[in-house]
């Protein structure tokens, strides 16, 4: 077989093509090349499984027709292939000189329901999170349906190009997922890529046309190739991953603070200790079904267990939602405060919840403050449902915090917390009153 040409790559672009998953995704910024480097990977296949056939997918037929096939036609050339567009019937046929190597099947991602009758050995999927990530996955089952080739050592593989449009289908598939059960990171991998990386191959004022036409927020996806939160204004806005990373844990006898909020079969609870007298979040406990299910919990991973009895082993504070005082958990004969207090914590609860924006500039305060103070920090490895709610939770049309997603459970427990220990002191101005002479 003859060998496959080596054509000229930027960095990220080589690794991507050197990556050994059966799933892979390049995720970048605008002019890093995303569609050329895939288009590579399918010349790539061609040279190494002649005869079998890709398929290429894109949100529209438009894209197909005025982004795909002209550049993949370039890209082929690159790699000492011929590209033979077939419009009428979306298809490119591809060959070395006289030789045939295989056809890409070109589909557009709009209707999934009719990504149907054929098999491929290798699909590119273009910008998929331009897609709902509804629509994104349906495509996604779609397109892995085709996947049918049984020869022996092909992978059958999938590789993903798209602009982090938020959090939405290749976040949640190749970076949560992943996170969740690192064993899959030998299925799926991900290379993420900056404009700049591709910068050579740009018009001179490209870049900084990006900055002129740009917020900072879409700069960080459509630039550097990060998840950002595009939906609309993330709510904990001085919330950074990095920059407010934790590396604490919970030791032996230390008190712990915890901030819980009420939500039948949805309970939440984010637990604290401090360092230097700042908050670290050191663990979660979700979906707790009541507030007995949550003592029970509680007990069991920071009381110590004997004699068939847990013993109070460490002070354990519990900052709840004030309105756990005048209503009851399923089948509770006591408010749900009075039951955190008859099972041994101390409970500071205030007589009623704080206005919400207090609460949540209380939050942004702790997290980053005007001063490029970092005072509040999270462990996301012990805490990763709530690391992610932080970075998603946005503010719906009506000007409050959106709950739609299950995404404000986790941040309006952590907040209980932070708003009654560290609260945002308002200035007290007193006027001198002096006498007229």
């Amino acid at each position: 077989m003859r060998d496959a040409p080596k054509p000229n790559l930027n960095v990220p672009q080589s690794q991507f093509l050197a990556m050994p998953q059966k799933f892979r995704a390049f995720v970048a910024g605008f002019g890093s090349g995303k569609t050329w480097v895939g288009s590579s990977a399918t010349c790539k296949h061609f040279w190494e499984w002649p005869r079998v056939n890709a398929g290429y997918f894109a949100p529209t037929y438009s894209q197909i027709r005025d982004i795909f096939y002209p550049t993949f036609e370039e890209v082929a050339y690159d790699w000492g292939l011929k590209a033979d567009i077939k419009e009428s019937n979306h298809e490119i046929h591809v060959y070395s000189g006289r030789a045939y190597r295989g056809t890409i099947i070109c589909r557009s991602m709009e209707k999934p329901q009719t990504i149907v009758g054929f098999k491929i050995g290798h699909a590119l999927v273009d910008e998929l999170d331009v897609m709902s990530a509804v629509k994104a996955q349906q495509a996604w089952r779609k397109i892995i349906a085709r996947m049918r080739y049984n020869v022996d050592g092909l992978k059958n593989g999938v590789d993903v190009t798209t602009t982090p449009e938020g959090f939405k289908f290749v976040y949640q598939q190749f970076v949560k997922q992943v996170r969740e059960k690192p064993g899959l990171g030998e299925r799926y991998g991900m290379i993420q890529a900056s404009t700049y990386d591709n910068e050579l191959n740009l018009p001179d004022d490209y870049i900084p046309s990006l900055f002129e036409s740009y917020p900072e927020q879409l700069i960080k996806a459509y630039l550097n190739g990060q998840f950002v939160n595009l939906t609309s204004g993330s709510i904990y806005h001085t919330y950074d991953r990095k920059l407010n990373a934790s590396q604490e844990t919970i030791q032996p006898a230390e008190p712990l603070f915890i901030g819980m909020d009420f939500n039948v079969g949805k309970m939440s609870a984010i637990v604290h200790v401090k360092r230097l007298g700042m908050p670290h979040a050191v663990d979660e406990i979700i979906n707790g079904y009541d507030t007995p299910d949550m003592i029970q919990k509680i007990k069991e991973r920071y009381w110590l267990y004997a004699d068939g009895q847990y013993r109070n082993t460490r002070q354990i504070r519990i900052y709840p939602d004030a309105s756990g005082d005048s209503r009851k958990s399923v089948n509770a004969s006591t408010t749900d405060i009075a039951q955190l207090k008859q099972a041994g914590f101390a409970v500071i609860a205030p007589p009623s919840n704080p206005p919400v924006k207090d609460r949540i500039n209380a939050m942004n305060a702790m997290f980053c403050n005007a001063q490029g103070e970092r005072r509040y920090r999270v462990n996301a490895d012990k805490c990763p449902t709530y690391a992610d709610s932080l970075e998603q939770q946005v503010w719906a049309a009506n000007g409050e915090p959106d709950k739609t997603q299950g995404n404000d459970h986790t941040n309006d427990a952590g907040g209980y917390f932070i708003h009654k220990d560290y609260p945002i002191v308002k200035p007290v101005t007193t006027i001198a009153m002096g006498f007229a002479r």
